[in-house]
């Protein structure tokens, strides 16, 4: 399968550069491959059924363009360089980088662009990549780059009184979209940044964010437009600035995660638990206690009735920040319940009035169902015990 021109990549593995080669198109002989580290890496069959892709028309010089192979995807950046001492009054030129045909390869795309950007001042300068056939220089440093990209990520490129610094920058994945019924939460304390560094809706928003109100909550007491705060909370989720948690209710069920395991291995984790988890710093709780609270919660067990059993306030623990910190480490995980009208049962006058059971299908959770109807749990609940119709179901 051959794709062009900005891929789209959703692959998560990233491996090394197998190659780097360099193409130009010979008035005569056509495309061509003139420099490659390692030799022979790319044969002459590969590239003549790809060719039309690597030294393309006009339209695609100076685009980014990936092509993928069975064995290899090539990552190259044409460009064009006009002048009438060239035959045909031009000279085109490709460097390409060759990696495994599953891995991903867009944080490469700079360092490409970038690198052709100074072949292409350097063949403008002194005719450095046309002027001879001897390609031994091009080639050192091509295997250089190579090297250095591959053990560092990050390399120094210096010809005559020209230099360029390469760096492979690791590009984080495209945040997942968020939703009205998600709760925003600082990764670190928000007084780790000035004001200064962000937008005016960013600082119109940010006071606002503590870990409990939801967006659709926030874009309320903000006054703010909804999409522009999930903008806004999606930009700080994608610098790792934030992490979205479920809304918390004493209603809400939580269950242990196999991680929690952790807890009782990781002393630096132990420590910035019962820091967080504590009511009082002079106070701190016992990592018992924050253990046995985690292990307590089960599918069977609410927030409010573990809490009536255990009774975290005399046990040191502020509750509310215990399932936070729980949910940013992966130890719990919230259980969520999803109404269900049964198939099949006819509309009696309730369910045609009622516009709340037009999500009783089991792809909504009783988060996003509050927040969509302005309704509480305990409306939503009543609602589903009265009808024997409709059943819950808890995943």
């Amino acid at each position: 399968m051959i794709s062009t021109l900005e891929i789209v990549e959703d692959q998560i593995q990233e491996g090394p550069i197998r190659c780097i080669f360099f193409s130009e198109f010979h008035h005569i002989a056509g495309p061509k491959i003139t420099c490659q580290v390692p030799d022979n890496f790319v044969s002459k069959d590969i590239f003549d059924n790809v060719s039309v892709y690597i030294i393309p028309k006009a339209q695609l010089q100076r685009s980014t363009i990936t092509v993928t192979l069975k064995d290899y995807k090539i990552l190259g950046f044409p460009v064009k360089i006009d002048d009438k001492k060239y035959a045909r009054n031009a000279f085109y030129f490709n460097l390409c980088f060759v990696c495994d045909s599953e891995a991903r390869t867009v944080h490469y795309e700079p360092v490409v662009k970038k690198m052709s950007d100074f072949l292409m001042a350097l063949e403008i300068e002194n005719c450095f990549l046309s002027a001879s056939d001897d390609k031994t220089r091009l080639a050192e440093m091509l295997g250089h780059v190579m090297q250095e990209l591959n053990l560092h990520k990050m390399c120094t490129l210096t010809e005559g009184t020209m230099t360029s610094h390469l760096k492979v920058v690791k590009l984080a994945p495209e945040p997942k979209p968020v939703l009205d019924h998600q709760v925003p939460i600082f990764l670190e304390g928000r007084e780790a940044f000035q004001s200064d560094q962000w937008d005016l809706t960013t600082q119109q928003v940010l006071p606002y964010i503590d870990g409990f109100n939801h967006v659709a909550r926030i874009a309320a007491e903000a006054d703010v437009e909804n999409n522009l705060v999930k903008s806004c909370v999606q930009n700080l989720a994608y610098y790792s600035i934030i992490t979205l948690i479920p809304i918390f209710q004493y209603s809400n069920v939580y269950a242990a995660t196999p991680k929690l395991k952790q807890l009782a291995e990781d002393i630096k984790l132990q420590e910035r638990c019962i820091s967080y988890s504590s009511k009082s710093p002079r106070q701190p709780a016992y990592l018992r206690d924050i253990y046995r609270m985690y292990a307590s919660m089960t599918h069977s067990c609410s927030m409010r009735d573990l809490c009536q059993r255990l009774n975290p306030q005399n046990l040191r623990i502020n509750e509310r920040r215990l399932v936070q910190f729980g949910l940013i480490e992966g130890l719990i995980r919230r259980v969520y319940k999803y109404p269900i009208l049964l198939p099949g049962i006819p509309y009696n006058e309730e369910t045609r009035n009622n516009p709340v059971y037009k999500y009783f299908t089991g792809t909504y959770n009783l988060d996003e169902i509050c927040c969509s109807t302005g309704q509480s749990v305990a409306q939503i609940e009543e609602i589903v015990e009265r009808d024997p119709n409709i059943v819950m179901l808890w995943k």
